[in-house]
């Protein structure tokens, strides 16, 4: 009866949605861009990674060809040495080929995952109690002001430890978007509206890194006032100036409608308990395992996308494909997956949820093969079934997640959750330059993309597995008062201590 409802509910939601009145979907519109300007700062670098690490000089180098003359008969990428890259010639007996930095190595990666991610998902972590009891508006101005600043700078590095110090600058920013947004959206939206609220929001990841590619290839290659890339960094950093003073401004900051938690009445210890204690179920720790592997296969497209197809297609228009394909098939996918789960779990029940993910993993994973195989513009078309069947899993995991956890410590679980699979996957493309040196880069991505989409398939199979086995989620009857009763306990111990 109630996923028979639940169509009906999506209805009543969007109707109540589109009454709730102008202001509060100004207010949704704001956070939508400052959301798509967070996806947009911290993607940007690797769209023009190549000529920034080319001006900068860092990182690994190849043969690359040389643009300004014919090309010859010969791949560059066949050329293993600088002696060799020099010999071949074109019909005019000139070079076509140059030796340089290639924008790939330890260097990029590392600025591509730790210095950011770290930072990043430790600030997100304790941010998120500040969003309970602080002026949220005025922080999330703060925080938007703060990594669009540090875009704008990297506009004027000279020295890779300055981008480092930036990145990390960016991290530290943008871990304040998602925490603050999401608690002001909670409070300008009831119950009935909150979930259209959130995906329109959920938006600006498609969006924000649809536009870096866009932004990214075409600012450079008009290379306005002779800055290039740099440039980039300037129209990416600048919208976010603007956009924090509006937030600022125009926002108001909406009462709790939760109430503020009282976190001096228990400490630490006790109120990471009730969150920590479902997650020592084996259910838990492999579908955290699976998406972390998953996650890893996301992050590592995400970073080495452009300079794949700098490398294998050099003359190839990156930004007329990525600049949409993204954003087309992945909120596709987001949505179809919801919608396929919800109607499996009807007919099979909770845990054929699972199944979604297990088969939209192991589908998606030739079409991305194809896509590190094929030449244009075959690899860019196989993207779109590849993303939107491989995005399936980001509802449909969260749902699984919350079905898993007891109520009383959902959100929490889902902010742990996020937290575990993005600092593990986040990480992952460390591995890029590593498997590259001994192979390639296509070899490299071959493992790492569609190798982690099988991998996370096959622990999201062994997840079903156990959960079949009776370790699947106690029943919140019975999960939530244990915990209920185990906060109580402690905050008597605390009275009586004091």
């Amino acid at each position: 009866m109630f996923r028979d409802c639940l169509s009906v509910s999506h209805a009543l939601a969007m109707l109540d949605f589109c009454k709730i009145g102008g202001y509060p979907v100004y207010v949704l519109c704001l956070l939508l861009a400052t959301y798509l300007l967070n996806q947009l700062d911290r993607y940007i670098l690797a769209v023009v990674i190549l000529p920034l690490t080319q001006e900068i000089r860092f990182g690994d180098k190849s043969c690359l060809p040389n643009q300004t003359v014919l090309p010859g008969p010969e791949s560059c990428n066949n050329a293993s040495t600088e002696k060799k890259c020099g010999s071949l010639l074109n019909s005019n007996r000139t070079p076509y080929c140059k030796w340089g930095y290639n924008g790939n190595g330890w260097e990029y990666q590392i600025m591509a995952g730790p210095i950011f991610i770290l930072i990043y998902t430790f600030m997100g972590f304790f941010i998120g109690f500040l969003a309970d009891s602080a002026n949220r508006k005025n922080l999330l101005a703060l925080s938007l002001l703060f990594w669009s600043l540090m875009t704008f700078l990297m506009g004027f590095v000279t020295e890779y430890w300055h981008l480092l110090v930036l990145r990390f600058g960016q991290g530290i920013g943008e871990a304040g978007c998602t925490p603050f947004a999401t608690s002001l959206i909670t409070d300008y939206f009831p119950e009935s509206a909150r979930g259209s609220a959130m995906g329109f929001y959920n938006w600006g990841i498609y969006i924000g890194y649809s536009l870096a590619f866009a932004v990214g290839n075409y600012i450079t290659r008009a290379d306005i006032l002779g800055l290039g890339w740099r440039f980039a960094f300037l129209v990416c950093g600048f919208p976010g100036f603007v956009l924090s003073l509006l937030v600022f401004i125009s926002v108001k900051e909406p009462p709790h409608k939760q109430g503020v938690r009282d976190g001096s009445s228990l400490s630490l210890y006790q109120q990471l308990t009730p969150i920590l204690q479902p997650f020592c179920s084996l259910s838990l720790l492999l579908l955290c395992l699976a998406g972390s592997v998953r996650n890893a296969g996301g992050y590592v497209w995400a970073y080495n996308a452009q300079n794949y197809f700098n490398l294998y297609f050099p003359n190839e228009d990156i930004g007329r494909w990525l600049s949409w394909i993204p954003l087309v098939g992945g909120s596709f996918g987001v949505v179809f997956g919801g919608f396929i789960s919800d109607r499996v779990v009807r007919k099979r029940g909770l845990t054929a949820r699972i199944w979604v993910l297990v088969v939209s993993q192991i589908l998606a994973a030739p079409f991305l093969i194809g896509v590190l195989i094929l030449p244009p513009p075959y690899c860019f078309l196989l993207l779109i079934p590849a993303n939107i069947i491989g995005e399936m899993w980001v509802g449909v995991a969260l749902a699984i997640l919350v079905e898993l956890v007891p109520s009383a410590v959902r959100t929490s679980s889902v902010a742990f959750y996020l937290f575990i699979i993005t600092n593990i996957g986040g990480n992952a493309p460390l591995l890029v330059p590593l498997l590259a040196k001994l192979y390639n880069l296509r070899i490299a991505l071959l493992l790492l993309y569609p190798g982690t989409y099988v991998a996370a398939s096959l622990l999201f199979l062994l997840t079903f597995c156990v959960t079949q086995t009776g370790y699947w989620k106690m029943s919140s009857e019975e999960s939530t008062p244990l915990l209920q009763e185990s906060s109580q306990d402690s905050q008597e111990k605390h009275k009586k201590s004091t």
